[in-house]
């Protein structure tokens, strides 16, 4: 029985979402934002140049279709990324009205987000005074520090020594639908800031605040380092997902990266955890041991978390070029009928305005389908792809 392996590369965009003038980087629309695109003319231009040097390269996805589905989705140039596809390949289009984690998955997993994300404005403070209260209750303190949208490695620079003289969490949101806890992992305690978070999960989620954050760090003295003990409490998806379309069926679904939190565990058998190059050892494990009719669904992260939001061009084709060449790794322990398709829940273009998410269509290259182009789609036509592989369907069809 054929397998599946569904891999996120986390804010991978490709341009030319036909709504991008509805979302914006402060008072600058996403119109023309284009992660892939503008990642590849910098590279072209020699404006990548640390830890690396010369045009993007991505052979292997590239072979499959990255380049081409790139074009497809805005016609923007991508320097070194032009192979003539071998795999399936193209390039889908988000329905629901917002440019974040769980919106992408959900809908990559067949399930569009049906209301609208409630944002904190961008004030100080920005946190009404009820949750503010709730949230002294909940952790015993007699305050919070931040209550503002900040940068999370900002903020606990900023913060961190008064967060260990005072033992106040630092509470922090951005332009997603997050409410973000830093606190430190010693003074705090890890296990204190993971209940924290899901003790204030029930209001916030109530409020369609999509993502209650538990931030960790480490260190002292000014110098302050998160660590990998980061853990999302989502909203639960409002429908049953392409994750419980296949564990309904009794097959295993295996959750790599921050899958387990972006379905709150639904449908989900079991998650491994850590830094992106850990991730990949596991889905590698995975590709060589999972079982037969299993989906393995898989973000990997640090695109966005390191190198996006910080607007690290040179880091984030770092990272491009580092995941290209996994590639081979991970397909040469296919069986025969596997497929393996890569995509992007949204866009962060580290050449846009802002630090914010981008509004973009996401490629989709499949390995194991044989050549053939998909054009613009759907992200739901992405579960529905799955789906039809596994031979699964929704509940009730």
């Amino acid at each position: 029985m054929p397998r599946a392996f569904l891999v996120v590369l986390d804010s991978v965009g490709c341009g030319g979402a036909p709504d991008a003038d509805r979302f914006f980087n402060g008072d600058v629309p996403d119109t023309g934002a284009n992660t892939l695109a503008h990642i590849a003319q910098a590279c072209a231009d020699g404006r990548a140049e640390e830890g690396r040097s010369g045009v993007l390269r991505m052979p292997n996805l590239d072979r499959l279709g990255l380049g081409a589905a790139a074009r497809l989705a805005s016609g923007d140039a991508t320097p070194g990324l032009d192979a003539v596809p071998q795999g399936t390949w193209g390039a889908a289009s988000e329905v629901s009205m917002g440019k974040d984690t769980p919106s992408g998955h959900w809908e990559l997993a067949g399930v569009p987000v049906p209301w609208e994300w409630h944002y904190f404005p961008k004030t100080d403070p920005a946190f009404p005074g009820d949750l503010v209260a709730e949230v002294c209750a909940a952790a015993g303190t007699g305050g919070i520090l931040g209550n503002r949208h900040a940068s999370g490695t900002l903020i606990i620079d900023e913060l961190g020594d008064e967060h260990v003289r005072t033992g106040w969490p630092i509470c922090y949101t951005s332009a997603d639908s997050v409410f973000q806890i830093a606190a430190h992992e010693e003074v705090f305690g890890l296990d204190r800031l993971h209940d924290l978070c899901r003790a204030l999960a029930p209001t916030l989620h109530g409020m369609k605040v999509g993502r209650v954050i538990a931030r960790p760090f480490v260190g002292g003295d000014g110098d302050y380092t998160r660590t990998a003990n980061r853990r999302d409490f989502a909203i639960a998806p409002p429908a049953p997902t392409l994750c419980d379309w296949v564990s309904q069926t009794g097959r295993p679904v295996h959750a790599v990266g921050k899958i387990g939190d972006i379905f709150s565990m639904q449908g989900i058998a079991d998650v491994a955890k850590g830094p992106d190059a850990d991730l990949m050892d596991h889905l590698a494990r995975l590709a060589a041991t999972a079982e037969d009719g299993s989906l393995t669904f898989a973000n990997f992260v640090e695109f966005d978390s390191i190198y996006g939001h910080r607007r690290d061009v040179s880091g984030y084709a770092r990272a491009l070029e580092w995941f290209d060449s996994q590639v081979p790794r991970l397909t040469a322990a296919l069986g025969a009928g596997d497929i393996m398709l890569f995509t992007a829940d949204h866009g962060n273009d580290p050449t846009w305005t802002g630090t914010d998410h981008t509004r973009e269509r996401v490629p989709v290259v499949i390995h194991g389908a044989g050549p053939g182009a998909l054009g613009l789609i759907g992200f739901s036509d992405v579960a529905s792809i799955v789906a039809k592989h596994l031979g699964v369907s929704p509940p009730g069809r």
